[in-house]
């Protein structure tokens, strides 16, 4: 089954909320936090967490840019699609992005779950969030 946008706003898993711009600030904060965590765990070659803490740098970059447009995420796969509808679509977030951040889904999810990981695995994610991060924070900057 395909989830669409209109779904997850139907299904309430993307909705308005209130307080979301004053967390934005926060968000930035995890992303950062989590990135350098994730950098630490590849130096020490611990490829599964640094895979799984490289995509929730992302999903923090991601929240922060979804709040910043005052909603909210339950499911990360909805905040997917609102990046796209939200950002990608208007042109503010490289489409590239937005499929980066949904391939670290999969590779954290796998990491997680199924213990599948590796070092190219946990290379991708990091750099990935490293890129997504700052493009995030010129988007920000910017509105």
């Amino acid at each position: 089954m395909r989830i669409f946008f209109k779904d997850c706003l139907e299904k309430k898993r993307i909705f308005r909320f209130e307080p979301a711009k004053k967390l934005v600030d926060f968000e930035l904060e995890d992303a950062y936090g989590d990135l350098g965590s994730a950098e630490e765990d590849y130096a020490g070659s611990n490829f599964k967490w640094a895979t799984i803490k490289g995509y929730y740098s992302m999903f923090h970059s991601a929240r922060a840019l979804l709040y910043s447009r005052g909603y909210r995420e339950k499911g990360h796969y909805c905040l997917y699609l609102a990046l796209k509808v939200f950002f990608v679509q208007e042109k503010k977030l490289d489409p590239q992005l937005a499929e980066d951040f949904n391939n670290s889904i999969i590779l954290r999810e796998d990491a997680d779950y199924r213990r599948k990981f590796s070092r190219e695995g946990a290379q991708a994610v990091i750099g990935s969030a490293k890129r997504f991060l700052k493009a995030t924070k010129e988007i920000l900057l910017k509105e």
